[in-house]
């Protein structure tokens, strides 16, 4: 699922941001956007991350914007400024037109006026309790969208069942009527529809052939069996929304049994009406597909 956060961490060293976002993903991929200096802490950000969701491709950035010192007078980095003054002196012995370094200059070359300081463990334990906060607004985020999704699944699962409901009573009435057509046609094909002597197979042969004809393309043609099973798979998809949990995985395995029984309905449909019954579901089944894929 997609998700957005971002959180803020003032201190007197400097500003703490966490920010994270995520888009669809069948799996978990994380990607990390950190200071050099604040590599070190990755390890912790990643569990943190792992802990709380288990799909998306999941990107955060930390920064951590240091302050100079405010308090008092502000200090000189002298070992900084001895350095600059030994190259600007090596420079000037090549280059001996070459204008030195203002004041202006100077103050501003980085690191000269030294920033204040914070210690590693101080530094750890802020970006921790950012993470924590960062996470949860995060998760909120995908718990949101999360309730959209479900929202829309549950409204195509209502419009399958409706389907399953309309075409129900049609399948007595479709194999009832296939029979009585299929007999007229067979009789015809085999000679009994008038009485006469050219007949190549007994009345009762022939009766009995018919029957098992049409016993057997009636079992092919009727998807009482399927439209049960569509029905049963409708019902545990709903359980399985409504319970809620890391149910990605649970809800992928049921659009693949709710196609092949859509697939089997279309494969058996003798009219018109479960032809395009079939087109419906397989249509309405693509589009939890689509959106199943990114719930956790």
């Amino acid at each position: 699922m997609t998700g957005y956060a971002v959180a803020t961490s003032e201190s007197a060293a400097g500003t703490l941001t966490i920010e994270i976002k995520s888009v669809n993903s069948r799996f978990l991929d994380l990607q990390f956007r950190i200071n050099d200096d604040l590599r070190a802490l990755e390890p912790d950000l990643r569990a943190a991350i792992m802990a709380a969701i288990t799909r998306g491709k999941v990107e955060l950035r930390l920064s951590f914007g240091r302050k100079a010192a405010t308090t008092g007078a502000q200090a000189l980095n002298m070992p900084l400024l001895t350095e600059l003054q030994r190259l600007q002196a090596e420079v000037g012995a090549h280059f001996p037109a070459a204008q030195a370094m203002s004041v202006a200059e100077l103050l501003r070359w980085p690191g000269v006026i030294e920033e204040a300081q914070i210690g590693q463990e101080s530094l750890q334990a802020d970006v921790a309790a950012l993470t924590v906060r960062t996470v949860q607004a995060f998760v909120v985020s995908r718990q949101r969208e999360g309730a959209a999704l479900e929202a829309m699944l549950i409204s195509r699962i209502e419009a399958m069942e409706a389907i399953v409901k309309r075409i129900t009573p049609l399948i007595p009435q479709v194999v009832a009527a296939f029979q009585q057509k299929a007999v007229e046609r067979m009789q015809d094909a085999l000679g009994l529809a008038c009485q006469g002597s050219n007949s190549s197979l007994s009345r009762q042969d022939a009766l009995e052939r018919i029957r098992q004809e049409v016993i057997l393309y009636g079992i092919r043609i009727d998807v009482a069996e399927e439209l049960g099973r569509l029905s049963a798979h409708l019902g545990e998809t709903r359980h399985i929304l409504k319970k809620g949990g890391q149910v990605g995985k649970r809800l992928d395995f049921m659009m693949q049994e709710l196609n092949r029984e859509a697939n089997t309905l279309g494969a058996k449909a003798s009219v018109k009406e479960l032809a395009d019954a079939s087109m419906e579901l397989k249509l309405l089944i693509e589009q939890m597909r689509e959106q199943v894929q990114n719930l956790e």
